[in-house]
This record gives structure tokens, sequence and C-alpha cells, in this order.
């Protein structure tokens, strides 16, 4: 299993929210790039990055920050290219795994981060919104799309976690898989900085149910964590706060998850 350690977005600085509740949110650096280089060189050079204000407002406005964590991953991966660390999902050796979520709702912004560099883009409000649009997105870029799901109260919700669709999760999950998404990242926004674990039971159905890359999301906060959805062959598993309040170590992490 992949480990992929957070970056969140918001006003160009690496912050979290509770819950998704932008009002209560904790800033933790100023620096996002470089969260990103010690990302890599605790061995996790795949990294997961969300908009915050791109979600909620459809817009891109981190777009320069999201950059700049691409190439400082990638400096970083190339000086660590001779121990390892180097993702299964990266392009190619020596160079890191950036994926970007929050306010991609339109081909032009899809290919404008896949154009900069970006590896994947993920798809949450539009891929509920806008079906046409997603399946143009991933008839063009195939793997590089992947789609968010976040879920509230066993539905899916969309606008930076603001509202809920009409739309359950297996019936959601079910449509994304027909329509030829490889990968989702399902989240349970009730666990979301939560720090009191992550939906097991939520991952296990869906890896039983599922033909598709599942990356978990949400409340992954203990090693035990990390071991046991690992233990569910699912394809990767996000770390947020439980790396900035050091409650995770990321080098442990990274090696229980690729002993299973």
């Amino acid at each position: 299993m992949l480990i992929y350690p957070a970056i969140d977005l918001y006003e160009g600085k690496a912050v979290r929210l509770f819950k998704g509740d932008y009002a209560q949110m904790t800033v933790y650096s100023d620096c996002p790039p470089e969260i990103a280089r010690d990302f890599v060189a605790a061995g996790a050079p795949q990294i997961h990055v969300v908009d915050l204000e791109g979600a909620r407002d459809g817009t891109t406005p981190n777009f320069e920050t999201v950059c700049a964590i691409k190439k400082a991953a990638d400096e970083a991966a190339g000086k660590c290219a001779g121990t390892g660390a180097v993702s299964a999902d990266s392009p190619g050796s020596g160079s890191a795994f950036v994926e970007i979520g929050g306010g991609i709702r339109d081909m032009d912004t899809v290919s404008r981060y896949l154009e900069a560099g970006i590896d994947r883009v993920i798809l949450g409000t539009a891929a509920v919104k806008d079906r046409e649009f997603l399946q143009r997105a991933v008839d063009r870029y195939g793997a590089k799309i992947a789609v968010g799901i976040d879920v509230r109260d066993g539905f899916v919700a969309v606008k930076g976690w603001t509202e809920l669709s009409e739309y359950g999760l297996d019936e959601f999950c079910v449509m994304m898989q027909q329509m030829g998404i490889r990968t989702i990242i399902c989240t349970d926004i009730s666990r979301d900085g939560a720090m009191r674990g992550t939906n097991r039971e939520m991952y296990r159905k869906l890896s039983e149910s599922l033909q598709m890359d599942i990356v978990a999301s949400g409340g992954v906060s203990t090693l035990e964590d990390i071991r046991e959805l690992s233990a569910l062959g699912i394809h990767g598993a996000i770390i947020g706060k439980a790396y900035y309040t050091g409650a995770i170590d990321l080098k442990e992490a990274v090696r229980q998850a690729a002993d299973k």
C-alpha cells in the first residue's frame, strides 16, 4: 500500500480543517514546498494536495503553490533516487508523484495542471455535477484522472464538503467504475481531522465490491489504521493531521504499509 501524505492549501499555506469546517482551520506551515521535501525524504514521494479555496469556490488560487510543491518534491526525489524512495505511481525514477484536487471543473483547468507537470488531477464536484465533462477528461487523460468521493451520512458531498448530493456512496462508486475511472479517493468527512481512526468497515466494503484502486482518506491517525487498511488490500492511504501533530511517524508508516 502507498502512503500519500497530504498538503491542504489555503492562501498559499499548509492548513488542516476539522471535519471539513473552514471556520476550524489550523495553519501548519507558510512554506508548503518545504513540507513536500520532508515527505520525500521520509520515503513518501507520492503527495496528495488539495486546494481548499478551489474546492469551495471552483477556482485555482493556489496554482503556483501547487507547481512549487511539485518542483520541490521532484528535486528531493532526484536526490533520493538511489535510495529506492520512488513511488509506484511515479512517472519515472527520480520523480515524485503529485496529485491535486479542488476547484478542477473544466478541461482547461485539467490541461493546465497536467501540462504544468502535475501527475494526476482529482475531480470531485465536477464528477457529480458534470458527467459529460468527467467522461471527456477520462477519455482524454485516462489514469491521470481520479475522482474524489467525499462522504457524509452515506451521501456524496460537493463544493468543499459544504453541500450533499443526491447520490449514495455505493451507487456513485459503481457509476464511476462504469465510466472507466481507475482511482477513487474516498473520504469519510466525519473522520477527517478528528483523529479518531479511519472508517475501516467502509473501505472493506468498497474493496470487496469494486475493481478500482481505492485511496483511503479521513481519520488515518495511527499505525494500526495503516496496518488494517493495508491488510484490506487498499491501494493507498492519505495521512494528514496525524503527520502534522506527530501522531504518526511517516517513515514508519511507509515501512508498515510496504510490509503488507
